[in-house]
């Protein structure tokens, strides 16, 4: 089975590539496509946000595919930045992480989770897949480590004391909600191979 990816995010791609690789799915990257689409993900959750990019690449290709929306929510900012995680502030990941880290910074609770959101959508009539997970952590008062992307650099995960960014990608496809989402929709679609 092939699914192409509704996304140019390499990041992602990787991440997702290998675990469906070993169900024997190939996952196909958003961004080798010459028409690729940006779809404006104005939903009002990580699901709604989801479905509206792998229905449009799903129209676009002929193929089953797969997007995912994921973000991070704080609890002392009520759950903020959750689904503008990527644009809460316009430019770069070092832009938003220094967001957070001014947002956060008379805040002694500073528990979080990364949330992700991944559907893989069908236009030969099958139903939709959709798995969201979580990942339990904490945000740092300063930056630390040089892998990863996004708040990778600011989030400790529960049970450890790095970063995301420090713990390096080998123990992030293992623990982060990308990988637990990855892992959840790989055992619904094992079924349908």
């Amino acid at each position: 089975m092939k699914i192409v990816l509704a996304s140019g995010n390499r990041h992602k791609y990787t991440e997702m590539k290998e675990a469906l690789e070993k169900i024997g799915i190939e996952l196909l990257f958003g961004g080798d496509f010459e028409n690729a689409i940006e779809v404006e993900e104005n939903g009002k959750s990580y699901e709604e946000n989801a479905l509206l990019k792998a229905k449009a690449w799903a129209e676009m290709t002929g193929l089953p595919a797969m997007s995912d929306d994921s973000g991070i929510e704080v609890d002392a900012l009520n759950g903020k930045p959750g689904i503008h995680s990527a644009r809460i502030v316009p430019g770069s990941d070092n832009d938003r992480i220094k967001w957070m880290l001014t947002q956060l910074k008379d805040k002694t609770n500073r528990n979080a989770h990364f949330v992700s959101c991944i559907v893989v959508v069908f236009n030969d009539g099958r139903e939709n897949i959709i798995c969201q997970k979580k990942c339990e952590g904490k945000i740092t008062e300063k930056i630390s480590g040089n892998t990863g992307f996004g708040y990778d650099p600011i989030f400790i995960p529960t049970g450890y004391e790095k970063t995301f960014a420090e713990l390096g990608d080998e123990i992030k496809r293992k623990i982060s909600h990308r990988a637990l989402a990855i892992k959840g929709l790989a055992e619904k679609l094992k079924v349908m191979i």
